[in-house]
């Protein structure tokens, strides 16, 4: 590497610690999930870390044939389909995300699976568009950052699940919108969940929340 190139990793690992910062901070005030266009990259397991990775995502969650399971930002479908194929014909998943492009990509592909068992809607986290009392899980995964009024959407989801049902928030420091573990668990404490289980560590992990 001469010295006219030898600039360039630094200078791009630099402008990706900036891009990064910039929409962390930009999706404090507005929604900004994951583009369409990058659906091919969010698809698959993250190879840098166990804790995103969807078996071990869904293996935590005591799945049962017949349950209700709300994905919450489903994006393209990484787990949307296997926790259909994980609840069976008699169970139902709900696939939620604010991007038509994501939920039509998902789509696509749960009817290349044969998978029927998966409902689509297109909203916003905390505008209500959620039937109450119906789920047994609800996932969150590498989205809770995204979502500009927070409390709303973890009361949406609080009002969704069963009793006893559970609330599961997976993070990852690679995503700019990473939330620590303290700030969610203040967070869902606050709307009346009680915690749970946790698994992972401080940069990587997925918890566990109940509802009474």
């Amino acid at each position: 590497m001469d010295v006219q190139t030898a600039w360039l990793p630094p200078a791009i690992l630099a402008a990706a610690v900036l891009l990064g910062l910039a929409w962390r901070l930009a999706s404090r005030r507005c929604s900004l999930p994951c583009p369409t266009w990058l659906a091919w990259l969010v698809e698959r397991d993250n190879p840098f870390t166990r804790t995103n990775r969807a078996a071990s995502i869904i293996g935590q969650l005591g799945l049962q044939p017949g349950m209700a399971v709300l994905d919450l930002g489903c994006g393209p479908g990484r787990l949307a389909l296997p926790l259909a194929w994980a609840v069976g014909p008699q169970g139902m998943v709900t696939a939620v995300d604010i991007q038509p492009g994501m939920l039509e990509r998902a789509g696509e592909k749960a009817r290349a699976a044969g998978l029927d068992n998966i409902r689509f809607i297109q909203a916003d986290a905390g505008k209500g568009k959620l039937p109450q009392g119906l789920f047994d899980r609800a996932l969150l995964v590498t989205v809770l950052g995204e979502i500009p009024d927070k409390a709303s959407a973890l009361k949406e989801i609080f009002a969704a699940l069963k009793p006893g049902g559970i609330l599961s928030v997976t993070e990852i420091i690679f995503d700019p919108h990473f939330q620590g573990r303290q700030s969610v668990t203040r967070l869902a404490e606050g709307i009346g969940f009680r915690d749970k289980a946790f698994f992972g560590g401080r940069l990587a992990y997925t918890a566990h929340f109940e509802k009474p």
